[in-house]
């Protein structure tokens, strides 16, 4: 268990998936867990159960309205003084950017998926960026995705896809440009993780079992071993992986 009772983290998307068993994975190794959720508190509140009162803060905000994402680097970082890592985790998948889609739901589609998983985040990043400029320094750790890279599979989803490779560059950006400042930037790029959202997708593509065939080690990957990655990462021990893409597929995809 890596020992994190130094950091105060901030965790997007803690309330379901990877990001729950994030929060939950740096609250056992000892740090302090700022967990934002939009509208799941009960699932935000489970995630964090083990997490003594003391070590957490449970923050409502919702990235459609970008005042919201303010409010929550500021009351983060007012909580304890500041923050050391920041995880940037929240993303939502619609199923309605496909290219046969009426305009209307072509763009709605897009408009959502880029507010949440483009602006939202850029924002965040730019407060990240501007606090550890401050002061001396931190970490920014984002959730991507191998389709960030290799595109996707269900056309559907093209916006998801997209989004991801846009955090994905701005994530290594800030890895190269400020390396010298003392600011760690990694991307944690997963391919199918045992998720709601990987469940609803293979459902798209003919259910789990044709996409567990697909795999190179016919299972998808535990949430488990991103948050295991991730706990990594925060201790800011391995300094000379920043800008680093890490691939967490099972060897599907190998660049």
């Amino acid at each position: 268990m890596h020992n994190l009772s130094d950091k105060t983290i901030l965790v997007t998307g803690a309330s379901k998936g990877i990001g729950a068993m994030i929060a939950k994975r740096l609250g056992e190794a000892g740090a302090y867990v700022v967990a934002q959720y939009s509208s799941d508190k009960h699932g935000a509140v489970d995630a964090t159960r083990t997490i003594s009162d003391s070590h957490k803060l449970l923050v409502k905000a919702d990235f459609t309205n970008l005042d919201h994402v303010e409010t929550l680097w500021d009351e983060a970082e007012r909580w304890r003084g500041g923050i050391d890592v920041f995880v940037n985790n929240a993303a939502v998948m619609l199923f309605d950017s496909g290219f046969d889609r009426p305009l209307d739901v072509w763009d709605r589609t897009w408009e959502i998926t880029l507010r949440i998983n483009v602006l939202a985040p850029a924002r965040l990043l730019r407060r990240a960026v501007r606090h550890f400029m401050a002061g001396d320094g931190g970490t920014i750790i984002t959730i991507s995705s191998w389709a960030a890279q290799k595109g996707v599979t269900n056309p559907d989803t093209i916006a998801y896809g997209s989004s991801k490779a846009a955090v994905h560059d701005a994530t290594q950006t800030i890895a190269r440009a400020y390396a010298k400042q003392g600011i760690l930037a990694y991307v944690v790029a997963p391919g199918v993780v045992r998720t709601r959202l990987s469940e609803e997708f293979a459902a798209t593509q003919g259910g789990e079992q044709k996409v567990s065939d697909m795999l190179a080690m016919g299972e998808w990957v535990p949430p488990e071993e991103i948050a295991e990655l991730v706990s990594f990462l925060a201790t800011g021990n391995v300094r000379h992986l920043s800008g680093a893409t890490l691939d967490i597929n099972g060897a599907s995809y190998i660049r």
